[in-house]
């Protein structure tokens, strides 16, 4: 037997790489698993090339569990190492001190598989490690063992296959690592579409007394194969069909809804990457589901960590993104900052609008069925992303209150006549509460204008975005305002009351509802409501900003005018004609509680009081 230190000078050098390579413990069997899978490759590659003339048989790679030893076996059929290979790719850590190996490797991507250092990742959960290997070469098999400090030993061995075995003797400190659904877990993660058909088995070894020796049994028990070798992404789409997909899809995400479409991504230069990304289901709501991409580097799990290669606009998509050009740190634990980063990002978005592009042309109204899920795709790109906002301002869609749809150029022409103020604005109308707004809504649309429906979180920030891309555009709420000032015209209605009558309404109101309240009689039409809340839309915006800004808003309630109409025949009839000014402002009382009604603005004992003055009302007539 042989016996040496492995070349590297300080003795610390494995709590280092524990400290600071590896501070992700159980990405120890990816490693060991991606290595096995390395080995294997490259036995495939020489075989091909005429340069290994034996058997390939089968190739898989074993992960064996024996709880009663504590161990855990990774073994493969690969090319195998000889004894000056085991020298140099296991004993050669050589590095003249412990920092100089930090400051030389820790952020250095053309480490990886160098040195062995994903090898020594072993040490993570292993008080000792032997590693049982024979060449492809004619040489004789070895085994290498250490217990995680430079020592080691190194002795012949009778091993008849080809391959590696790692064997892993569990520390205390990692007994999880013994069980079964622990390991199943890892495998999931990590190695679920490795290249190479991996199985996974446990082994009991039961023990018989009696005289002699003790004997022993041992069982294996083999699982079936855990991964998918040949994942779709790898394969041309030429030959896939919509349920591959579909498929696939259910694969990454069982409970998940049949996703809306997907983008194939297959690109060589000047880069390398694949991969499939899908539009989920959002049900008009903006769930910022990250960690739904999985990022592969040759297949190998990496992380579902992708905000610095996935423009933020699509981590709402799901799907696997496989690239060997990603730069990594020496753990494979994160992204490094590069300009291959930016660009697979830039990439990304452009493929993402070529797509939306495609779908929008070939059938429009498919492409507008799914709108209410792929609108907080192209919003959110249009927002964030500049680029993205020249690609898609032609097949971003508006809607209106009467369900049609117009690009922004169609929409645009659609209103101009109609919608254009006196200072040659463009007014957007635009409702975000149907079913709250719909008299303001109908009043609008009796003055002739169209009403869009905005009604999703992203949509405050999409219709100032449009403001600040469109010449002379301007968003305003429909119920920002009564129909006759939504749109700025030199028009006027006249009122059916006299002035000195006019002054009696507003002395009524004033009474009534208190000085403080800001009151505004207007001439509308008689089918308008006799009193209106309106919300300016610039106090709105103010007070949204602030709040997204963290700054408590309570104090300023909830900001808003009162429009008395004038023509309404209860104003300018029944109001007028009370005798008694106490029936007169619990009249006005009443008309403006009526408002709040139609705003959602009567709660508790408000909407109580309101309650009982109408049946008082419907009694008294």
């Amino acid at each position: 037997m042989q016996k040496g230190n492995i070349s590297v000078q300080t003795e610390n050098i494995f709590p280092i790489i524990k400290q600071f390579l590896y501070s992700d413990q159980e990405i120890f069997l990816r490693e060991l698993v991606s290595n096995a899978t390395d080995a294997t490759q490259k036995l495939k590659t020489l075989a091909s090339k005429g340069e290994y003339k034996g058997k390939l048989d089968d190739l898989r790679i074993e992960i064996i569990l024996n709880e009663e030893e504590k161990t855990l076996t990774i073994r493969d059929k690969g090319i195998g190492m000889t004894e000056e290979e085991v020298m140099k790719y296991l004993n050669q850590v050589a590095f003249s001190s412990a920092q100089e190996f930090l400051d030389k490797y820790k952020e250095d991507a053309s480490i990886i598989g160098h040195f062995g250092l994903g090898f020594y990742s072993a040490f993570m959960v292993a008080e000792r490690v032997d590693v049982l290997t024979k060449s492809h070469k004619k040489a004789k098999a070895v085994k290498w063992s250490c217990t995680g400090s430079p020592e080691y030993t190194l002795e012949d061995i009778d091993k008849k296959e080809r391959g590696t075995d790692i064997v892993l003797h569990i520390s205390e400190d990692s007994t999880e690592y013994l069980a079964k659904a622990r390991i199943q877990e890892l495998l999931d993660k990590y190695c679920k579409f490795l290249p190479i058909e991996i199985q996974f088995g446990t082994t009991t070894v039961t023990e018989y007394e009696g005289e002699g020796e003790d004997r022993k049994e041992i069982k294996t028990e083999k699982d079936n194969i855990i991964n998918n070798p040949n994942p779709i992404w790898k394969k041309k789409p030429a030959s896939l069909k919509e349920e591959d997909y579909k498929s696939f899809y259910k694969e990454l995400y069982p409970y998940s809804t049949e996703p809306l479409f997907w983008i194939h991504l297959n690109i060589d230069f000047p880069f390398n990457l694949t991969g499939i990304l899908y539009f989920p289901k959002l049900n008009n709501s903006l769930e910022v589901q990250k960690n739904k991409i999985q990022l592969y580097s040759n297949q190998v799990y990496i992380t579902d960590n992708v905000q610095d290669i996935v423009p933020e606009f699509l981590m709402l998509l799901h799907g696997v993104i496989d690239s060997p050009d990603i730069p990594l740190n020496v753990s494979r634990s994160y992204l490094q900052a590069d300009a291959n980063v930016k660009k697979i990002s830039g990439y990304i978005s452009k493929k993402v609008a070529e797509k939306l592009k495609s779908l929008f042309k070939k059938d429009r109204e498919a492409y507008q069925e799914k709108w209410g899920d792929i609108g907080v795709f192209v919003k959110y790109g249009m927002i964030s992303d500049e680029k993205f906002h020249d690609r898609a301002k032609d097949f971003v869609l508006l809607k209106n209150t009467t369900g049609e749809f117009h690009t922004i150029e169609e929409y645009q022409e659609k209103i101009k006549t109609e919608q254009t103020d006196k200072h040659d604005k463009l007014i957007h109308i635009y409702s975000n509460q149907i079913s709250d707004q719909l008299s303001y809504i109908e009043s609008a649309k009796a003055k002739g204008y169209d009403v869009l429906v905005l009604d999703h979180v992203i949509d405050n920030h999409f219709a100032q975005h449009l403001e600040q891309k469109l010449n002379n555009t301007t968003f305003v709420r429909v119920d920002s305002e009564t129909a006759d000032k939504l749109v700025q015209k030199d028009e006027t209605t006249e009122s059916v009351l006299t002035d000195k009558e006019q002054e009696k309404v507003k002395s009524i109101f004033a009474s009534s509802l208190g000085e403080s309240q800001s009151v505004e009689l207007r001439n509308l039409a008689t089918s308008d409501l006799p009193v209106m809340i309106t919300k300016p839309e610039f106090m709105r915006r103010m007070k949204e900003m602030q709040a997204m800004q963290g700054m408590n808003m309570e104090a300023f309630g909830d900001m808003h005018n009162i429009v008395v109409n004038t023509n309404h025949p209860l104003i300018a009839g029944k109001m007028l004609k009370m005798r008694s000014e106490e029936k007169k402002n619990k009249f006005a009382e009443y008309l403006y509680m009526l408002a709040k009604v139609n705003q959602k603005m009567l709660s508790g004992e408000d909407m109580s009081k309101f309650m009982n003055m109408s049946v008082e009302f419907l009694q008294e007539n």
